[in-house]
């Protein structure tokens, strides 16, 4: 199966105060983070949907990461671009940038989770959580999704996606605010 990630990092973080993509964790920008998840996927190859100025390192060996540069803050206008990247993958990871935790071993999960579903997703306490892995055949379903919405409203109406009970919490941190990123220097506050 061919997969590809896509990096969700064109926000405009309006809660955190500033440009929390590029707030240290550990060293470094709180996206190298997400993009080190979505290289760890079995995956070709990783696309980065970043707003303009937003730094997103430089990546050698493979998978190759790809960065499109896109100047609009609706969530639905990303997912787009990183749909529209793929080309003829057979189905696609999407990792959020302001979520550094995500457990690298969950996308491997998925992927031989997927089969001949729509998509599969995790959950954690009963909550969906993140990566989700759409398959193609959702491709053509994302391309309808319009302003800051995404695949989620679509993923709960569908009856062909699958599950992975998950047993980490982080599959649903993500830094909103200051006090989010301090929180993952301590992880039993997850």
């Amino acid at each position: 199966m061919n997969l590809a990630a896509i990096v969700l990092a064109a926000g405009q973080a309006r809660r955190f105060g500033s440009d929390k993509l590029s707030a240290l964790l550990d060293g470094e920008p709180l996206l190298f983070h997400a993009i080190r998840a979505a290289r760890a996927a079995p995956v070709s190859r990783v696309i980065v949907v970043a707003r303009p100025g937003l730094e997103t390192g430089e990546w050698q060996g493979n998978p190759q990461v790809q960065v499109i540069r896109l100047a609009s803050p609706a969530l639905s206008a990303s997912l787009k671009a990183g749909i529209a990247a793929v080309g003829d993958a057979d189905g696609a990871f999407i990792f959020l940038g302001d979520m550094p935790a995500v457990p690298h071993a969950e996308a491997a999960r998925l992927a031989a989770l997927l089969g001949t579903a729509f998509a599969a997703l995790p959950t954690h306490g009963d909550r969906p959580g993140q990566p989700v892995l759409l398959s193609a055949r959702a491709f053509p379903e994302i391309e309808r999704l319009t302003g800051d919405e995404g695949a989620g409203r679509l993923l709960r109406s569908r009856k062909d996606v699958v599950f992975d009970d998950c047993a980490d919490p982080a599959i649903h941190f993500d830094v909103d605010r200051p006090e989010d990123l301090r929180a993952l220097q301590n992880p039993n506050k997850l």
